[in-house]
């Protein structure tokens, strides 16, 4: 069972980037809540976007991308996406893709609800 986020790089400001995680070993399918979690230098790690399962229908925007970044699932190709517009300096981080199960999980927006988490893909937003 694995999670792999790819698509991280270099932007400026005011940029767009699609960040991609693959699941391997499972079906991530509407039975899985799946989020978007990025961790910058010196803090936590942080909920960016996430969606429940389809039997609970919940979401979590952070406040500071609403409007701006939209997640994603497409299950035919067992992978989620994360598509970031308006890209500014502070979204500057680390991001992971993680899943769990319906069922397995509390809030969205924290960390210990998931039980796969890719290995991390790097965004920096500089000029």
């Amino acid at each position: 069972v694995q999670l792999q986020a790819s698509g991280g790089g270099l932007v400026q400001p005011g940029g767009s980037l699609r960040l991609s995680c693959s699941a391997s070993g499972f079906t991530l399918d509407d039975d899985y809540a799946i989020g978007w979690f990025r961790q910058a230098p010196g803090r936590g790690r942080e909920a960016v976007i996430c969606i429940g399962a389809s039997s609970d229908g919940s979401t979590y925007t952070a406040e500071s991308v609403k409007g701006r970044f939209t997640i994603s699932r497409d299950n035919d190709k067992n992978m989620v996406y994360l598509e970031m517009n308006s890209l500014k300096f502070e979204d500057t981080a680390v991001y992971y893709c993680a899943a769990a199960l319906e069922g397995d999980y509390n809030e969205l927006w924290r960390v210990n609800s998931y039980d796969y988490w890719g290995q991390g893909t790097l965004v920096t937003v500089s000029s």
